[in-house]
């Protein structure tokens, strides 16, 4: 096997895997369709994240200086908002649009899935990024065994507390699914965070809390794919949604396509 071939092996291989262990869990598939759809979306993530990303270094000159020239509190500035906050909506805001809104979200372990796609569809592209900038196999290794899990991981939180806030909207209680929808990003940006600041700081004894950190994500967020896809339930909608786009209606009028329900008569 050439260097090439091993590149994209470990840039590929890894996120073809979780892809399908998390699809495996979900009892009434998703189509494929969607699925596409939903990865290509999380490509278009990164581009939202570079747009983002150029803009705040604007409003925050500090971000514009590398790395080793920042203080302590830049850094942690950096971590948890220049890359963590900025790449988790980036991803949060298409899952919201075509997953948490839609109609074919009609189970919980959907949206899980949906989060998952997007995050990885994000997670290809930047892994095809770094690894062909730097060209090398040690990073390629260490991105499929590290960062790809980790993007996936992240996106599990995530679509675990949509999850919550679908079942909250579901009962009428909408400060409680507000607040669970402020989680489902807050949450994924607190581990990305951790998961960066670690690394990117370089002393040894972060490396050690990286490593338990990293021990402690994985195993919980294979706990959350099982105990989701175990209880998996159907969501019943109240609400009406467009028969046209699939969108959440707030009334007979669709604010993304301005289908009317007098149209369907």
């Amino acid at each position: 096997m050439n260097k090439l071939t091993m590149l994209l092996f470990l840039c590929i291989v890894p996120i073809i895997l979780i892809l399908v262990i998390v699809y495996s869990k979900d009892k009434n598939k998703e189509s494929l369709p969607l699925l596409i759809r939903l990865f290509v979306l999380g490509i278009a993530a990164c581009f939202l994240t570079l747009f983002i990303s150029k803009n705040i270094s604007y409003i925050f000159p500090f971000m514009q200086k590398s790395f080793s020239e920042k203080d302590i509190l830049s850094k942690i500035l950096y971590a948890f908002i220049g890359v963590a906050l900025v790449e988790e909506f980036s991803k949060w805001i298409f899952v919201f649009w075509q997953g948490y809104t839609s109609k074919r979200f009609d189970e919980i372990y959907d949206i899980i899935v949906y989060s998952v796609f997007v995050s990885l569809g994000f997670a290809f592209y930047e892994n095809f990024l770094y690894v062909f900038n730097y060209g090398n196999v040690k990073t390629a290794f260490l991105r499929a065994i590290l960062s790809i899990p980790a993007h996936a991981c992240t996106a599990i939180f995530m679509g675990y507390y949509f999850c919550i806030a679908k079942q909250f909207k579901l009962k009428n209680r909408k400060s409680s699914e507000k607040y669970n929808l402020i989680l489902s990003l807050m949450v994924p940006t607190l581990l990305h965070g951790i998961f960066d600041f670690c690394l990117m700081i370089g002393y040894v004894w972060f490396l050690v809390i990286f490593y338990i950190f990293i021990t402690v994500l994985f195993f919980n967020s294979i706990r959350k794919i099982k105990g989701v896809s175990k209880h998996n339930q159907t969501v019943i909608h109240k609400s009406k949604f467009c028969p046209n786009c699939g969108r959440l209606l707030n009334n007979s009028v669709c604010h993304y396509c301005a289908h009317t329900e007098e149209k369907e008569k």
